[in-house]
């Protein structure tokens, strides 16, 4: 808080419409009821000096879209960043040390620096471009805080909703890096901070001075435009939820509808929903996968145990006991290569990726931890592909029966129970992706 001798002045200026903008609303107005009590308008005491420049004189005022406002408004801004001062009615100039901090969008501020009459004030006034976000975890946080205060509030969206919408948005920001290898959706997930192989969280500065000098999300979709699409896919469907599929078809079909937008950004654009499409497919396959997992945790934690005592054994060039047969038996090189694959680990890469998991697990001993599940991302990714492949034939047969038999069904509504109770569905929403995932991976 500041003291009475500290305080400074804040205001903010929001124009109107052109056709009704007052300049009393920057400089102040003539407070007529006092006239007759002071006998002239050229009194400074008939004057009220309650105009927001007013107002933060010593501080700091807001100009929102300030290029909406009338010429007359940009006057009194030229003055004010030339000579510290303006004109308020009949009064002579009044003095002003304040900071103007003012906002406009790309198209209005090309149309401002192309006129040449703006010039004088256009070389007083200091530039900051402000990309559009770039991160899909903040991007589903402005979507969550727009929905919370919309009407659409109390329609359920479904788990990962948010997440596919927000890929392809932020999708439609980016700009191609030259770094080798480095493709949209790999700078995507490494600005939202997840590992990337082959590159790493240093990489990020780097990529961001790159795509600074590309000006990179200076352009894409805006979140209103998104905001829109998904009231659409509501009111069309007439739904009490939707997914991920709804709100990407919505933003499809409202491309047609966007006059703003050219032939080729349509093109990208289809092809970066397609893009999310596919990302969302993955997760889509990943969640229903886990649920058919009778319990999962137990399952990863078993095969991770299996997998570390092989690798323990093939690195120090031991042998594994078989607790059933008391047999000694050479590490079991098939089950540690059939997880290892599932993320692409070669066969010359074997032996350096075997050996990281042991240092991994001897720095977590060092400080008192326990290498669990998922201590180590990649190994965890692994596990999981493992368990996913030798489910996927269940997970085929079961979802794509049209009439399941009593064992059929109850696999089926045990993984709506579980995508329900622990994964946010909705009986609506989990019934459908459980569809969905099923024709995916009948193809």
């Amino acid at each position: 808080m500041f003291s009475e001798e500290q305080r400074v002045g804040v205001g903010t200026f929001t124009p109107s419409d052109p056709k009704s903008q007052d300049i009393a609303d920057l400089t102040g107005s003539i407070d007529f009821s006092s006239i007759t009590e002071y006998g002239s308008e050229s009194d400074p005491r008939a004057y009220r000096f309650d105009g927001e420049l007013n107002k933060a004189n010593r501080g700091l005022m807001e100009f929102q879209e300030m290029l909406k406002s009338d010429e007359k408004f940009l006057w009194n801004l030229l003055s004010l960043s030339q000579e510290g001062n303006f004109k308020a009615g009949r009064f002579a100039l009044i003095s002003a040390d304040e900071l103007v901090i003012a906002h406009t969008n790309e198209n209005e501020y090309q149309a401002f620096i192309g006129n040449k009459k703006n010039e004088a004030l256009q070389s007083r006034i200091i530039v900051m471009h402000i990309p559009y976000n770039l991160r899909v975890s903040d991007e589903i946080k402005i979507y969550e805080k727009l929905i919370s205060q919309s009407d659409i509030r109390n329609v359920h969206l479904a788990p990962h909703s948010l997440w596919a919408t927000s890929v392809f948005s932020v999708l439609s920001r980016l700009k191609p890096s030259k770094k080798q290898g480095m493709d949209l959706v790999k700078k995507l997930r490494i600005y939202d901070g997840e590992d990337v192989e082959g590159f790493n969280q240093k990489d990020i500065k780097e990529l961001a001075m790159e795509g600074e000098e590309q000006g990179e999300g200076m352009s894409g979709v805006d979140p209103r435009y998104v905001i829109n699409r998904i009231s659409t896919a509501l009111i069309r469907d007439e739904h009490a939820c939707i997914n991920a599929l709804d709100i990407l078809r919505a933003l499809k079909d409202g491309l047609s509808q966007h006059t703003s937008i050219l032939k080729e950004e349509k093109e990208n654009y289809l092809n970066l929903i397609s893009v999310a499409r596919r990302e969302y497919d993955e997760m889509a396959k990943k969640e229903v996968q886990k649920a058919f997992v009778y319990a999962y945790e137990e399952s990863a934690k078993s095969l991770l145990n299996n997998y570390l005592d092989n690798v323990e054994a093939f690195c120090n060039s031991t042998k594994i006991y078989d607790p059933i047969t008391s047999e000694e038996l050479a590490p079991d090189e098939q089950l540690m290569r059939s997880i290892e694959e599932q993320i692409g680990v070669s066969e010359n890469a074997k032996k350096t990726f075997r050996e990281e998991i042991l240092i991994r697990i001897s720095m977590y001993a060092r400080k008192g931890k326990t290498f669990g599940y998922e201590s180590h991302e990649r190994l965890k990714e692994a596990i999981e592909k493992k368990l996913f492949a030798d489910l996927k034939d269940i997970v085929k047969i079961t979802t794509s029966v049209a009439h399941p038999d009593q064992e059929q069904l109850r696999r089926i509504n045990n993984v709506m129970d579980r995508l329900v109770k622990e994964h946010g569905y909705c009986p609506i929403c989990a019934n459908e992706i459980v569809k969905y995932v099923g024709a995916l991976l009948n193809r």
